[in-house]
């Protein structure tokens, strides 16, 4: 008898919480193993090469793991780490110290209209890892799409590895409508999959 598929639990989060921000973090760092290699793979599709001075943005960088990743693998990058969650920041503020010269954190809300400009930006690079999907409805998340499409300079791409519970090819679909020309999917592990849009 086949096993039965399990149901996608709706997980509720307190971002706001500095106890639950805690325990989060020691959760999701004992997955370190089975993540650190898939954000240098994710990392890896960036058409930069290791030297590029590049301006990154690191959307919903929670408490900096990829931020980590994205300064290992480009050691002359700039990251503006952009997160919902004070809690958030002041842990990636505390891990990245030592990078503090070429790191910016910026508290805001991708749902809030007004995000891109609390960014700055352009940017060459945008990246974000198991994040946006907390916005949760898929009209919010492509709205975010587009609105990091606009914070990219011309030739600038845009890496996520997410979890795409709608399916990947909705997401990849909502990408080319918020104007990117080329976009796909090297890499799937139902729900979860690596998107890169340029």
């Amino acid at each position: 008898m086949a096993a039965e598929a399990k149901p996608f639990t709706l997980v509720q989060h307190d971002w706001h919480s500095t106890d639950y921000i805690a325990e989060w973090i020691s959760r999701d760092a004992a997955r370190d193993a089975e993540r650190r290699p898939l954000l240098q793979q994710m990392l890896s599709y960036a058409p930069f090469g290791r030297d590029a001075e590049l301006e990154i943005l690191d959307v919903g960088g929670g408490y900096g793991v990829v931020s980590e990743e994205a300064l290992e693998a480009f050691p002359a990058a700039r990251i503006t780490l952009q997160d919902y969650s004070q809690p958030m920041l002041d842990r990636a503020r505390q891990r990245l110290a030592g990078h503090s010269g070429r790191l910016r954190y910026v508290l805001c809300d991708l749902t809030d209209p007004s995000w891109p400009r609390q960014v700055g930006g352009p940017f060459d690079l945008a990246v974000s890892a198991i994040a946006i999907h907390n916005l949760r409805v898929p009209k919010l998340i492509f709205a975010s799409y587009r609105a990091i499409h606009d914070l990219l300079r011309s030739g600038g791409s845009f890496l996520n590895c997410d979890r795409f519970v709608e399916g990947v090819d909705q997401h990849m679909a909502a990408l080319h409508e918020a104007g990117f020309d080329r976009v796909e999917c090297p890499w799937q592990e139902t729900p979860r999959a690596i998107i890169i849009a340029s």
